[in-house]
């Protein structure tokens, strides 16, 4: 038998034992052997030698858990205690959570449902190393990349560590034939079609409700590109996805809308612009205007980051070998 106190320093005691110790409820079951007593910020551990060391990483997991991403799911703890029970062979002393996502370089966040997030191409991967390191990236490549997805889940992860304090999500709203007045509904109706891969995105890195508290006070904004117009985005990570729809003078409105303390990803597919015959790109035009600016980072994706079906890789290999016939 043996006695450890862990003292929960960094984050709200309430974010790492649950809201009524609903997260204590469930390391209690998971080890009915041992007493757990909290007072305060301390949490006093008494039982079997074996099970105290378990309860000691555990705790400490969820700890760096809550503090990294500013919130403790009931996935995030079902996923410790399970990696930390299903491990017997471990050595000691060892996190099978940690080794398996916070010492990955390429680990970005747990989703919603507690699976891990990584950036698994080295496309992917130098997205995230080049937003760590510029203010400003732009993630150019085919579709299937994952470049939209990798945004947003760095996004996420800088509002939940409170890096930011809000996440702004915009899209040029390309009207392929219609415009919007003339399609049914209210505003969100019009424009969700168009938003509609940024919210799929969002609902796999955030649960439900909170997405929804989170929209309802604009914590995170989901909005065509033209209203962003006459903003200051202060302490916001910002995202411009399909930026091959957005015109020059778009561009640079929208680069020119970023604050203090914020950070902004660009996205898009330079060979599926959408705009009219007389409309340049501006994601185009803008590698050559902003390639010599410290601060401001291109990551070029290609066929090899595609993390799709297997056959997408081949149709985006089929069409450049055609492109490049033609031309």
């Amino acid at each position: 038998m043996g006695e450890y106190t862990i003292h929960i320093e960094d984050v709200e005691p309430v974010l790492v034992l649950g809201f009524e110790d609903e997260h204590l409820n469930k390391i209690e079951d998971a080890y009915p052997e041992t007493k757990i007593t909290v007072r305060g910020n301390s949490v006093k551990l008494k039982g079997p030698d074996d099970d105290i060391d378990d309860l000691r990483e555990i705790i400490e997991e969820l700890i760096d858990i809550a503090d990294r991403n500013g919130d403790l799911t009931d996935s995030d703890v079902e996923t410790v205690l399970a990696l930390q029970k299903g491990d017997s062979t471990k050595p000691a002393k060892t996190n099978p959570l940690r080794d398996q996502t916070q010492d990955s370089e390429n680990f970005i966040l747990h989703s919603q449902s507690g699976e891990t997030i990584t950036a698994k191409t080295p496309g992917q991967q130098e997205i995230v190393r080049a937003s760590e390191q510029n203010d400003i990236v732009f993630a150019i490549g085919p579709a299937g990349t994952g470049k939209t997805f990798t945004s947003v889940a760095l996004a996420v992860r800088a509002l939940k560590t409170r890096k930011v304090k809000k996440i702004i999500l915009a899209r040029p709203a390309v009207e392929a034939g219609e415009t919007l007045g003339f399609l049914p509904g209210d505003l969100r109706e019009k424009i969700d079609p168009y938003l509609r891969p940024l919210y799929d995105a969002l609902e796999e890195m955030i649960e439900y409700d909170r997405l929804e508290l989170h929209l309802a006070k604009n914590v995170i904004e989901i909005a065509p590109l033209a209203y962003m117009r006459g903003r200051t985005l202060n302490n916001a990570f910002v995202i411009l996805d399909e930026a091959q729809n957005a015109t020059n003078k778009q561009m640079k409105m929208f680069l020119t809308r970023i604050g203090f303390n914020s950070k902004a990803i660009i996205t898009g597919d330079i060979t599926q612009t959408d705009l009219p015959q007389k409309r340049h790109s501006g994601l185009i035009s803008i590698q050559d205007i902003l390639k010599d600016i410290d601060g401001i980072r291109f990551v070029y994706l290609d066929q090899n980051d595609v993390v799709r079906h297997r056959l997408v890789r081949e149709i985006i290999d089929a069409y450049d070998r055609h492109e490049n016939k033609n031309s």
